[in-house]
């Protein structure tokens, strides 16, 4: 029976360690001859551009032995009022799996529930599932463990913070997200991951949250689709960047991370992107690492 990555929440926490295992060994070397997907052809839908999603899968695709198929959806029918549940009954009968990246995560629901291949979000509005993959593998190398870290996420409660929230409820993370009031992560995650794991909380204080913290996280305060939005959100999160002031709240060995793209003087300052304690570049490789390993498990 085909299995869907959505959200983090379709794997438990058993198969998340083991594709984070997976992920480790591709990337050391091991299995250097594999191409375990050798003749399948892997459908990427994209709604929105992209660089790390784009190329990290097209990457990693050919390197399992799969062909990529860059699907640009304004070139599809779907522009001439095909139906995405048609268009998945179609697709189905073409490829063996598809990566979509766009804006409503109900449009990723409704192609999972009428293929009959694996679909993986690669990023909705509400979601981003991939990213957090690479984050927790990341965590894991810089501190050799997920169980009872302490992450805190400094700035807009967006997809990628209800990402991580999902995470921190499935590996025991303590997570603290820091955001304006207005501002924060999709209640229904938290409020789910919390009945799971009572080691998250959203707090309005960004020093709060980086006190004693092993992580700091943060992501752009303006994503795509919030252009118009660019000044009330710049003057509304102007307390939110990480820099080095905030980063001495938190533990003297703490790491730094972002999903990338950054807005350097923005969310981040730029000496701390450039510090030694950020693995901000380290954080966007492991994309190819543990999509691999996804790929990997959801099509072979």
């Amino acid at each position: 029976m085909k299995k869907d990555f959505l959200t983090l929440a379709d794997f438990s926490a058993e198969e998340l360690k083991a594709l984070l295992q997976r992920a480790s060994d591709l990337k050391s070397g091991k299995d250097p001859s594999a191409c375990p997907l050798i003749g399948k052809s892997i459908g990427l839908m994209f709604d929105k551009t992209s660089t790390r999603t784009r190329i990290s899968f097209q990457t990693g695709i050919y390197q399992l032995g799969a062909q990529p198929i860059y699907i640009n959806t304004k070139e599809l029918q779907l522009g001439r009022g095909e139906t995405i549940e048609d268009t998945a009954k179609t697709l189905s009968r073409y490829l063996h799996g598809i990566v979509i990246r766009t804006y409503a995560h109900s449009m990723v629901e409704k192609l999972a529930g009428n293929s009959t291949i694996p679909i993986i979000n690669g990023l909705t509005d509400l979601h981003h599932p991939c990213q957090a993959l690479a984050d927790m593998l990341t965590i894991v190398e810089k501190k050799g463990r997920l169980e009872d870290i302490r992450l805190t996420y400094i700035g807009d409660g967006n997809n990628v913070a209800n990402s991580l929230i999902e995470a921190a409820s499935l590996m025991e993370m303590h997570l603290t997200v820091a955001c304006p009031k207005g501002y924060e992560p999709d209640k229904k995650v938290y409020e789910k991951a919390v009945s799971l794991n009572p080691h998250i909380k959203i707090v309005s204080d960004p020093r709060e949250a980086a006190d004693k913290a092993d992580v700091l996280y943060t992501d752009v305060w303006i994503s795509m689709g919030q252009e118009r939005e660019v000044e009330r959100r710049r003057s509304t999160f102007k307390k939110y960047q990480i820099n080095k002031d905030l980063l001495s709240i938190a533990k003297p060995d703490a790491i730094v991370m972002h999903c990338l793209p950054a807005h350097r003087g923005e969310e981040i300052a730029s000496d701390v992107i450039d510090s030694p304690q950020s693995v901000i570049f380290d954080q966007a490789e492991n994309r190819l690492h543990s999509q691999k390993a996804l790929l990997e498990m959801l099509i072979r």
